[in-house]
Formats: C-alpha cells, sequence, structure tokens
C-alpha cells in the first residue's frame, strides 16, 4: 500500500514554504511532505531529512535524488546536534509527523503489524532492544501500566497476565503470537460489543502493538525533547508543525505550544488543531486521529 501524506495541503498552505528556505522534515518517512516542500523551496533552498530508520533514508535517496536534499539517519529529538554537527542554520521550518506510515505496517518485516506473522522488533533502529526482549523480563504490572497508559486499552491488566503467563512456557518470538495471545485475552465482544472479525471497527490487539511501539522506541520522551528545543531548531519568524495522531502527544505539543507562547517565545498559528477533511477520510482512514497544530517562533 502507497503510503498518503496525512494533511499535505494543509500542512504546506500553513508552513507556507517559499523559494530559497530551509525547511527540515523530521520524520521523513516516504518522503510525501518533503517533496511537496521541496517543490516549493526550490532549487535555490534545502530540506534536511532526518528519519530514524535506515531504510526510510536509503529508499529516500533512490527516490527523490535532489542535489539540496541533506539526509540524517537519526532520532529528530536529537536536531539541536545535528545541525551543529553539520554546520547548518537554524530552519526556516520544522514537520514532525508523529504518525506510522504505510510501509513500516505493511512492509518492514520488523514486527509492527498484528496481521503478519514477523519477528517481533518494533524498533526503528537497529541497536534499541526489541519488543521480544522487553516482554521476556518486564514486570507484569508494568507491562500492564504501559498497555492501559499508552495504549489506552481497558483491558491491559488480563492481556499482561496472559503475556506473562505465555513467556513462561515459550518465549514471544512473532508478531503473529504476541498478537494471538491478545485476541485470547480479551472478551469476545472487545469492540463496543461485537466479536472481533475481519470487519470489525479494531482488531484487539491494536492498542497493545500501539503502547509496545510508543515505549520500545521512546517517542513520547523524543518528542518531549524536541519540543523542549524548538527555538534552538528554529529561527524567529520560522514555522513549526506537528502531526500528531494519540492523545498523550497532542497533549504535550498543545501543553509546550501553549507554554511556549505564554513565554513570549512563539504565537499560536492553529486555536485548535485541525483534522482531515472528509474527502482525505475516504481516502485514507488512517487520517481520521490526525490533529495538526503550528507555532511561528518569535
Amino acid at each position: 500500500m502507497k503510503h498518503e501524506p496525512v494533511l499535505l495541503n494543509e500542512v504546506i498552505k500553513l508552513l507556507d514554504p517559499k523559494k530559497g528556505e530551509f525547511f527540515i522534515d523530521g520524520t521523513f518517512g516516504s518522503g510525501g511532505h518533503s517533496a511537496a516542500i521541496l517543490e516549493k523551496i526550490g532549487p535555490e533552498g534545502e530540506l534536511l531529512a532526518v528519519d530514524w530508520d535506515a531504510n526510510n533514508i536509503e529508499k529516500g535517496k533512490k527516490e527523490l535524488p535532489s542535489k539540496n536534499v541533506i539526509w540524517a539517519n537519526n532520532s529528530y529529538s536529537r536536531l539541536p546536534e545535528i545541525l551543529r554537527n553539520r554546520k547548518l542554520p537554524k530552519a526556516d521550518g520544522l514537520l514532525l509527523d508523529l504518525g506510522f506510515s504505510s510501509e513500516q505496517l505493511g512492509g518492514s518485516g520488523r514486527g509492527f503489524s498484528f496481521l503478519r506473522d514477523e519477528p517481533l522488533l518494533m524498533t526503528y533502529a537497529e541497536d534499541s532492544a526489541p519488543v521480544s526482549e522487553i516482554l521476556a523480563t518486564i514486570r507484569e504490572q508494568d507491562l500492564a501500566e504501559i498497555i492501559k497508559t499508552l495504549g489506552e486499552e481497558r483491558y491491559a491488566q488480563s492481556i499482561s497476565r496472559a503475556i506473562v503467563a505465555r513467556r513462561k512456557k515459550k518465549p514471544i518470538a512473532t508478531s503473529g503470537d504476541l498478537a494471538q495471545i491478545i485476541r485470547d485475552s480479551v472478551p469476545g465482544n472487545y469492540e463496543r460489543g461485537r466479536r472481533w472479525s475481519g470487519a470489525s471497527r479494531i482488531d484487539p490487539a491494536t492498542r497493545t502493538f500501539q503502547a509496545l511501539r510508543i515505549y520500545a522506541n521512546r517517542e513520547l520522551e523524543n518528542l518531549e525533547a524536541v519540543l523542549q528545543n524548538l527555538t534552538q531548531i528554529v529561527r524567529s519568524g520560522g514555522r513549526v508543525a506537528i502531526i500528531s495522531f494519540h492523545s498523550l502527544e497532542d497533549r504535550l505539543v498543545k501543553n509546550h505550544f501553549r507554554n511556549l507562547a505564554k513565554e513570549g517565545g512563539a504565537e499560536i498559528l492553529t486555536k485548535k488543531p485541525i483534522t482531515a477533511s472528509s474527502g482525505e477520510l475516504r481516502q485514507n482512514p488512517r487520517s481520521r486521529s490526525a490533529k495538526l497544530r503550528l507555532i511561528k517562533i518569535q
């Protein structure tokens, strides 16, 4: 499945890239947003494309072989360090799309999808501890708290109990193994009184997989780090756009933007988050939980 960049028109309109400007796409992914930004900044501009997943960088170099793209296989949380090391100035604009690309979900081979049976890694970086290793040692109560908090899963306790019971008999090595354990540990009427099937609204494994991915990749900590350093990354007058897909992420973004504005460091450009239009929702159902917020650095 080809990945569709979420809220593309809204991002480009509000970030307003201009010819000759320097922009950062801190979550390059499949490059949809980057390609649109490059078109606006033209050959006189520069784009720093950052992604923690080396596969995304390698694909990007082939599919977007522009001379004015600077590639960085790293976490966006390290942007101040990347700019210093590359001797780059503060940017005119920064985009972070905290979503999960279709390519990673469907073809990474790293166990992100509960619909495939792959090694249970669920990490972007090669040197991060895989989820299979985390599940082998974590305390049951700690696991339940992760699933409840990061996945907003009401059956977190029974799911964590089932995972711990299973690991005593046999290691949980694949995404298929984990998904089946989760499905077997929740009631048959899991989602709004409906027994799970391919046609139901949500697979019982969805929220737990989300929680474990966020935890394994320290996604909230990385977001917190970049939010605290926005004025080191983007120049005065520059714009910052962040697309979040999870209530915890959106709350972090909202609070940091508001606090920075109160301190006189930014102007909030979106009083309320921008969400996908009905047309985009029809074309790309994954955009349903996307929320876009923007500020201008003062």
